[in-house]
C-alpha cells in the first residue's frame, strides 16, 4: 500500500471513528446493570448457601466450582456460535442483548427464592437455576463485550469505548459492593436474612438485567460477512491470535490468586474497630475500605487511555499496574491491620495501588479488540464472539478454581460457618491477614511474566486499521455496484 492511501485511509477512519456520545453513555448504563447481576450471583452466592443456608463449605465450594467448570467450557462454543449467526437485520451481537436480558434476570431471582426445603432439594434447585442462569449470561456477556470490537474502525476510539463500558461494569461492582451496608440496615428492620438476599437478588439480579437493555441502542458500526466454517473451524482460528492466549493466561492466574480467601471473610472476623467517636466493623469496615481504595481509582480510569499514552501504551499500563499492587501489597503486609490507623494506612497503600490496577480491564480489552482486528487482517475472519468468550472461560475457570480451593482453605483452615467469623479458631485467624494481603502478590508476579510476551505495536495497529479499510471499502463498493 502507497504511503499516500495509508495517510487519506487513515484520514478516513478518523472521520468515521467517533462513537456518538449518547450511545457510548447507553451502552456504559448497560454495563452497570449487568455487573449489578453479575457482582451480586458471583459475589455473594457461595457465602448464602454456606451461612444463610448452612451448606458445608467444602460442598458449596464444589457446587459453585464445578458449575463454573462447565460454564467455562461452554463458552466458546457459545462465541463460535454468535460469530456464525448473523440475525435477519444483518447484526450478529446487538438483538442478544435484548433477548436475553429477561431470562437471566429472573433466573438470578429464583436462586435465592426463601424456600424452607431440605438441603438436597436446594442445592439440585440452585444448580438447575445457575446453570441456565450462566447459559442465557454467556450469550449476553460475548455480545455485551464483543461490541467493543465492531464499535468503531478506529483503535483509538474503541480504546475510548472500553474505558467508558469499563467505567460503567466498575460502577455497577461498586453499588453491589455496598451490599453488606443494604444488608445491616435491612437486618436492623427486623428481616430476616434469607429474606434481604432474596429483595436484593430482585433488585441486583432482575432489576440490573432490565438496566443492561440500554446498551442496545449502540449500534454495531463494523458489519462482517456471516462464516459458513464449521465451529471447530471457527474456534481453531483463534491459533492466529498469540496476544488474546498471553492475556488469558496471565488473566487466569492473577484472578486465581486474588481472590483464594474471600474479602468478606476477612473483614467479617475483624469484630470492632474504635475509632473514638464511633466504633465500626462487619460488614461496614468491609465498605469503607472497598470505597477508600477505589475512589481514587475510579476517577482515574476516566484518564486510563491518556495515562496509557504517555506512559506508551496499554501494555506499559499492565505491567506498571503490576509493579504497584507487588509494592503496596508487600508493604501494607507490613504495616498491618490491627488498629484503626494500621487499616486506614493500609486503606492508603492499597488506594495507590488501585489507581492503575483498575485500569487493567481497559487494557485487556483494549489489546483483545486490537487483536481482533490483526486476526481478520490475517486470516480474513472477525472473531468478536469466540474472541470475547475466551475471557469468560478464563474468568469462570479462574472463579471456579478459586471456588473450590475457597471451599478447602476454609475448611484446612477450621472455619465454622455456625459461629461468627470473628469467634473462629486461632490458626483461621492466624492465616486471615497473609492470604488476604500476599496471595495477590503471587498472582501479580505470574501475571508480569506471561503479559511480557504480548505485543502492542502502534505502527502495526496502523498499518492494520488502514489495510482493513480499504478492504471493508472495497466490499460495500462492490456491494453497491451489484444492487443497481
Amino acid at each position: 500500500m502507497s504511503t499516500e492511501v495509508q495517510a487519506v485511509n487513515e484520514e478516513q477512519i478518523e472521520i468515521n471513528r467517533r462513537v456518538p456520545t449518547g450511545k457510548l453513555l447507553a451502552y456504559a448504563t448497560g454495563l452497570v446493570g449487568q455487573n449489578f447481576t453479575y457482582g451480586f450471583i458471583a459475589g455473594w452466592l457461595f457465602y448464602y448457601l454456606e451461612y444463610i443456608r448452612q451448606i458445608s463449605p467444602k460442598i458449596s465450594g464444589i457446587i459453585t466450582g464445578i458449575s463454573r467448570v462447565w460454564d467455562s467450557i461452554n463458552d466458546p462454543i457459545i462465541g463460535g456460535l454468535i460469530d456464525k449467526h448473523k440475525f435477519r437485520n444483518g447484526e450478529k451481537l446487538r438483538p442478544i442483548l435484548i433477548l436475553t436480558p429477561p431470562f437471566i434476570g429472573v433466573l438470578a431471582v429464583l436462586m435465592f427464592l426463601p424456600f424452607n426445603l431440605n438441603k438436597s432439594a436446594l442445592i439440585i434447585m440452585i444448580c438447575v437455576c445457575y446453570l441456565l442462569w450462566d447459559f442465557f449470561y454467556s450469550f449476553q456477556d460475548v455480545a455485551l463485550w464483543g461490541m467493543v470490537a465492531v464499535s468503531s474502525p478506529s483503535s483509538v476510539e474503541r480504546g475510548r469505548v472500553a474505558q467508558w463500558i469499563s467505567i460503567g461494569a466498575g460502577a455497577g461492582s461498586a453499588i453491589v459492593s455496598l451490599f453488606p451496608s443494604f444488608r445491616s440496615a435491612v437486618e436492623g428492620m427486623g428481616v430476616s436474612s434469607v429474606y434481604v438476599f432474596f429483595i436484593f437478588a430482585v433488585i441486583f439480579g432482575f432489576g440490573g438485567e432490565m438496566l443492561s437493555m440500554t446498551a442496545h441502542k449502540m449500534p454495531e458500526v463494523i458489519e462482517t460477512p456471516k462464516s459458513e466454517e464449521s465451529l471447530f473451524e471457527a474456534i481453531f482460528v483463534l491459533r492466529h491470535n498469540k496476544t488474546l492466549m498471553w492475556i488469558s493466561i496471565a488473566r487466569f492466574f492473577r484472578d486465581v490468586f486474588n481472590t483464594v480467601l474471600p474479602w468478606v471473610y476477612f473483614f467479617e472476623s475483624r469484630e470492632i474497630y474504635d475509632l473514638g467517636i464511633a466504633k465500626i466493623g462487619y460488614g461496614n469496615i468491609q465498605v469503607i475500605y472497598g470505597l477508600m481504595t477505589g475512589a481514587v481509582s475510579a476517577v482515574a480510569m476516566l484518564f486510563a487511555t491518556k495515562i496509557a499514552s504517555k506512559l506508551g501504551g496499554m501494555k506499559r499500563l499492565l505491567l506498571v499496574a503490576q509493579a504497584s499492587n507487588i509494592i503496596c501489597r508487600v508493604i501494607s503486609f507490613f504495616v498491618g491491620f490491627n488498629s484503626p490507623s494500621r487499616i486506614f494506612i493500609t486503606m492508603g497503600l492499597m488506594a495507590i495501588a488501585n489507581i492503575p490496577v483498575n485500569s487493567m480491564d481497559i487494557a485487556h480489552r483494549s489489546i483483545t479488540t486490537d487483536s481482533i482486528d490483526y486476526v481478520e487482517y490475517k486470516t480474513g475472519k472477525r472473531t468478536e464472539g469466540i474472541s470475547f468468550s475466551i475471557q469468560n472461560l478464563v474468568t469462570k475457570l479462574a472463579s471456579a478454581v478459586v471456588q473450590i480451593v475457597n471451599g478447602f482453605v476454609l475448611s484446612a483452615l477450621g472455619h465454622d460457618s455456625s459461629r461468627k467469623n470473628f469467634d473462629q479458631n486461632p490458626l483461621y485467624m492466624k492465616w486471615q491477614w497473609p492470604i488476604f494481603m500476599l496471595g495477590p502478590v503471587i498472582g501479580a508476579v505470574i501475571y508480569t511474566f506471561f503479559i511480557s510476551f504480548v505485543k502492542d505495536d502502534e505502527e502495526e495497529k496502523k498499518k492494520v486499521e488502514a489495510a482493513l479499510y480499504e478492504r471493508h471499502h472495497a466490499v460495500d463498493e462492490k456491494a453497491e455496484m451489484l444492487n443497481k
